[in-house]
């Protein structure tokens, strides 16, 4: 199947504002793309006015860019179509643990404590939880099972400083307190675990009345490879597109910035392209969708 995705973002500032962005799509999809999805960076205050752009790979693989707002601020565009198989995310259930004294170096980093995951907060819990379920696949979708119970979802808890022992204690959250809890609690168990974020649209399921936004799921590495789960929806899903990985929501912010602003406009998109239908761009002027994204 063919995907069509993109976003506009659109930044308000008084002053020049540099800004880091994590929103391409990751190297490892890159060869799906249909048409390259590079992004469109235009001065609000004057859509003339050129906007120098520069990019490079940070430690995790993923697509950064760098931009020095003007005065007025930016709009932030891009736009792609990406094959997809059509088929849900891999299952496995014969997929078992690594010792972490054989795992390879670059997976050691995910067995760590980090900014939204403390592992010494949840060690006890996790272990008394989980420390007699079968290691392996089943150890992990119990942990997605128990998340996906203990959380209440709604975009009306969303907090950017949320961790995942607040998320235990609390039991609510949006997208990614589901996946920092997984993934500090799969960490306790000595099975690596890393933070995902990118596009996720309503492929195979009820369309959610809820404006598109982007998700948040997770990645643990069992057998030699990596396997996507996802504590919100537990369920395989179609067309995951990722943009980012990282320890944790720190590592993979879509703009960080360095200078006060407002957030103008914020639209998100990622949908099926059906057959023999042109590939629309995304809504135009006027139309505004507010959502709360992981700006840092």
């Amino acid at each position: 199947m063919q995907i069509r995705y993109g976003y506009r973002i659109e930044l308000v500032c008084q002053q020049d504002l540099p800004l880091v962005t994590l929103l391409d799509i990751h190297p490892s999809r890159r060869h799906d793309l249909m048409r390259p999805d590079e992004m469109m960076v235009t001065a609000l205050s004057d859509p003339h006015r050129p906007v120098p752009v520069s990019q490079y790979l940070d430690q995790f693989g993923n697509i950064c860019r760098r931009i020095v707002a003007p005065a007025g601020g930016v709009a932030l565009r891009s736009e792609g179509v990406a094959h997809d198989s059509g088929e849900p995310d891999p299952v496995n259930l014969a997929a078992r643990e690594v010792a972490p004294s054989r795992l390879p170096d670059e997976a050691l980093v995910y067995l760590m404590g980090s900014r939204y995951c403390e592992t010494d907060k949840l060690a006890a819990q996790a272990w008394s939880l989980f420390g007699q379920v079968e290691p392996g696949w089943p150890r992990v979708q119990a942990v997605v099972d128990f998340v996906h119970n203990h959380l209440t979802f709604g975009y009306h808890f969303a907090r950017n400083t949320r961790t995942a022992s607040e998320a235990f204690e609390e039991r609510i959250g949006v997208c990614r307190d589901f996946a920092h809890l997984a993934i500090a609690l799969c960490r306790c168990l000595n099975i690596p675990a890393r933070y995902c974020n990118g596009y996720l649209g309503d492929i195979g399921v009820p369309k959610d009345p809820a404006p598109m936004d982007f998700n948040a799921w997770f990645e643990v590495f069992l057998s030699g490879r990596w396997y996507t789960f996802d504590a919100r929806h537990n369920m395989p899903r179609i067309g995951r597109i990722v943009i980012a990985r990282g320890r944790d929501a720190t590592d993979v912010a879509m703009v960080n910035s360095f200078g006060p602003h407002i957030l103008q406009r914020f639209e998100v998109v990622t949908e099926e392209v059906e057959e023999a239908q042109p590939v629309h761009t995304l809504p135009g002027a006027g139309q505004h969708h507010w959502q709360q994204p992981a700006l840092s």
